[in-house]
């Protein structure tokens, strides 16, 4: 049966209580402020005005996230592709959600908001060590903050080294692109991937 209603899904799942319904927060506090500053990774959702979807990672030293009071944080723009997918999402409709990761720990960090693009020196001067000084900055107004729970990671494994695969016996990314574009030549390898990426970190 395909489920195409609300009424349909709450049959099936019934409604949130306790702590999973109450833990949803309007703005930072101690705990999820100290997650912020030790994440070195991050997932940034965004959508079009067309309602098209986007997810980005974003990564850097635990801290690179700023933030600046218990409402509001700011998102370095680090040097890409310039594709601008999650930029132009947010020129389009100023909304972003955030999944805030740190590395050995299960539970996550959840974080939705109004955003916008900011060239303010201000702001920018906030990123001054990194190796690049970004161009833009995301400015996020929290609205809805909230810890998730451990379940997904402990189903995965996803921090266990023995979930770890062997790098060797998967395509390189030069490998993929060059079968999924099928261009001619010889594929980048993964050391030549890396050496031309350090030059962009």
């Amino acid at each position: 049966m395909k489920i195409t209603s609300g009424d349909q899904l709450r049959a099936l799942y019934g409604f949130p209580s306790g702590r999973s319904k109450d833990k949803v927060l309007s703005k930072l506090e101690k705990h999820s402020i100290n997650f912020i500053e030790n994440a070195p990774f991050l997932v940034l959702s965004s959508n079009n005005a067309k309602g098209k979807l986007d997810a980005s990672p974003r990564g850097g030293q635990s801290g690179f996230v700023k933030v600046i009071n218990d409402h509001q944080i700011i998102i370095p723009d680090a040097k890409g592709n310039n594709r601008l997918d999650s930029l132009m999402n947010i020129i389009e409709t100023g909304y972003i959600g955030l999944l805030f990761f740190i590395p050995g720990l299960d539970e996550t960090l959840r974080v939705n908001g109004k955003a916008y693009i900011s060239t303010d020196t201000a702001f920018l001067e906030l990123f001054t060590s990194e190796i690049h000084t970004p161009k833009t900055c995301i400015v996020v107004n929290v609205e809805a903050v909230f810890l998730h729970c451990a379940k997904a990671f402990m189903r995965s494994g996803l921090w266990d080294l023995k979930t770890q695969i062997d790098r060797n016996s998967f395509p390189t990314m030069g490998q993929m692109l060059k079968d999924q574009l099928q261009t001619d030549g010889i594929p980048e390898t993964r050391d030549e991937m890396v050496r031309r990426y350090m030059k962009d970190l």
